[in-house]
């Protein structure tokens, strides 16, 4: 690396929080003095494997392990403020060698560099909505996760008392977020009690997919900071609609000219645009694992839930599992709204340019775009998502295209995981069932 990035750790920078983000976009990461993360730059990096081999709970998978410190990278152009406090950094590394190659980021950056090859750059961006919580860590334990306490109870989508209310709280999280490096587009309630919604800032290449994992580990700590909780939940409850985690991105050629969009064609969309469209509804169930990675966002996935449930597109339709929207040739873009609040933003991002890219290499064509609700279409069995996690991990698992695109290791590797995942839940009894084979009168 080049000693050119060691002047991005100004005199002012006392210390830096060094970072990987695991498999479900949780930030790991070390505080180590200046000198010490300059040392860092210059020699290399290591981190202990063991955040490849847990899950978010920190349960490991294979006793045998021995959880040895494997060599990363720290990337300069990754060096942020640290929001809570002067005179702290952060800064993003990454696994290297045969190991990264089980990283969701590292598999992004080779979709981007494959974009470059190609001759175009990605722009793109997360919007997220989240709960608020009036609840900390011990009364959600307390309460064992049960008649939770929301903040803004009487929240009404778009309101305009709630922005006057609680505008104090949310210029402070705004300002935390600039500080950090993230910009947010807009920022306002959502539908539901103490929901809100952060369409994040448009950027280039990986910064879109760190913006937004950073956005959401960086919220989770300011509202706790302010003895409250965030949730990234897919869904919270089966009263409350899902929380979404829609991914916006737009191919540009490397003059920086838009390629998506052709005014004379009848949905504004060009020969690219089409192709990148058909390759992503074309791999979507097979792949589905990636964007939708957890137990929880098959629950979101239902009829009437805000949710697709099957690979569909329209214009400007919000039922489908694609939404292209034209309302400016500049600004054509496609709108994957698959995933949810608790997707991994570079497995998605991954997931969506690899697929986009396929589909102009291989000349995919879109089936016809949706008119009316999706949710009235039944589909044929080629478009339909698997419905749960074990069964989205298998197909994953059998896709022979997923394998190309990204590799053997990291394909095993994230299909283990995600069975994994799916094994504990399978064994775990819920309340629902309780309640009803129970067969109390």
């Amino acid at each position: 690396m080049s000693n050119k990035s060691h002047a991005l750790f100004s005199s002012t920078i006392k210390e830096v929080h060094l970072g990987i983000f695991d498999l479900d976009a949780v930030f790991r990461h070390k505080l180590v003095d200046t000198a010490k993360a300059e040392k860092l730059l210059k020699t290399g990096y290591s981190f202990c494997d063991v955040i490849h081999g847990w899950d978010t709970a920190e349960q490991t998978w294979d006793p045998s392990d021995t959880y040895i410190d494997r060599p990363c990278q720290i990337f300069p152009d990754t060096v942020r403020s640290w929001p809570f406090g002067s005179g702290a950094a952060i800064a993003i590394a990454d696994f290297t060698g045969e190991f990264g190659e089980k990283s969701p980021r590292n598999q992004l950056l080779r979709q981007i560099d494959k974009a470059g090859s190609m001759g175009f750059q990605a722009l793109a961006a997360f919007e997220f909505e989240f709960f608020v919580l009036d609840e900390t860590p011990d009364t959600l334990r307390e309460n064992a996760f049960r008649r939770l306490n929301f903040f803004a109870k009487n929240n009404r989508t778009y309101s305009l008392q709630s922005a006057a209310v609680h505008q104090d709280l949310f210029r402070k999280l705004k300002t935390t977020m600039e500080t950090l490096g993230v910009g947010f587009d807009s920022l306002h309630t959502e539908l539901g009690p103490g929901c809100f919604e952060a369409p994040l800032v448009a950027t280039p290449g990986v910064k879109a997919a760190d913006d937004a994992a950073l956005f959401k580990n960086f919220a989770k700590a300011f509202f706790s900071r302010e003895g409250r909780s965030a949730v990234f939940m897919s869904k919270l409850s089966e009263d409350l609609p899902g929380q979404s985690g829609h991914f916006h991105i737009s191919l540009k050629d490397m003059a920086g000219t838009p390629v998506f969009a052709d005014p004379d064609d009848p949905d504004g969309l060009s020969a690219t645009g089409r192709a990148f469209l058909g390759g992503i509804l074309a791999l979507l169930p097979e792949m589905l694992a990636l964007p939708a990675h957890s137990v929880n966002a098959y629950k979101r996935m239902v009829p009437g839930a805000w949710a697709p449930t099957w690979a569909s597109w329209g214009v400007q339709n919000r039922t489908c599992a694609v939404r292209v929207i034209n309302d400016h040739p500049e600004s054509t873009r496609i709108e994957f709204r698959v995933s949810s609040a608790d997707t991994n933003p570079h497995t998605t991002m991954a997931f969506v340019l690899a697929a986009g890219l396929w589909g102009i290499e291989s000349g995919a064509a879109p089936p016809r775009a949706e008119i009316g609700s999706a949710y009235l279409v039944r589909p044929d069995n080629s478009r339909a998502f698997p419905r749960d996690l074990q069964s989205a991990a298998s197909r994953l698992g059998s896709s022979s295209t997923a394998r190309a695109l990204f590799g053997d290791t990291f394909i095993n590797h994230f299909v283990r995981s995600r069975e994994i995942e799916a094994a504990e839940a399978a064994r775990h009894v819920s309340e629902w069932e309780l309640r009803r084979y129970l067969e109390v009168l």
